[in-house]
């Protein structure tokens, strides 16, 4: 199996596996939806469309200038992201995050420390692998559902 950081989303695959029948077609091949799917999972290097589909399924695909939305250091925020990059083998991202409303990090009532823009390491479910001492993820990251 291939290495798949960079795996489009399921709908987005959809729309390859169109276009692949329809320029087969142009061709003179005719051939059915299931069978495209197959072809294009086959071309991404898997075995078949379901391990295609939960490859991609599994990946919370983010680009910079996204909106998103999420929890830092316990703290919920939404934010726009500002950088993205692929780490080492593929398995984690490097995102920088710029919070709409500065976030306070402290959970003590003495002092506060606000932070708008923030880094970290994420995995593609969107979650940090450093957690904190009650074992809580540093940075959840999640899409903002459309309004």
């Amino acid at each position: 199996m291939m290495n798949t950081p960079n795996l489009a989303p399921v709908s987005e695959l959809k729309v390859q596996a169109k276009r692949l029948r329809d320029k087969l077609q142009s061709s003179g091949i005719k051939i059915g939806h299931s069978k495209s799917l197959e072809l294009l999972a086959q071309q991404h290097g898997m075995r078949d469309w379901n391990t295609l589909c939960a490859q991609a399924g599994n990946k919370l695909h983010l680009r910079v200038g996204d909106r998103v939305q999420g929890r830092y250091m316990g703290q919920r925020f939404v934010a726009t992201i500002r950088s993205l990059t692929v780490l080492g083998d593929g398995d984690q991202r490097r995102i920088t995050l710029h919070f709409d409303d500065p976030v306070d990090v402290v959970k003590f009532d003495s002092f506060s420390n606000f932070r708008q823009r923030v880094s970290g390491t994420i995995g593609w479910d969107g979650r940090s692998a450093r957690k904190t001492s009650d074992g809580v993820p540093h940075l959840v990251v999640e899409l903002t559902s459309p309004n």
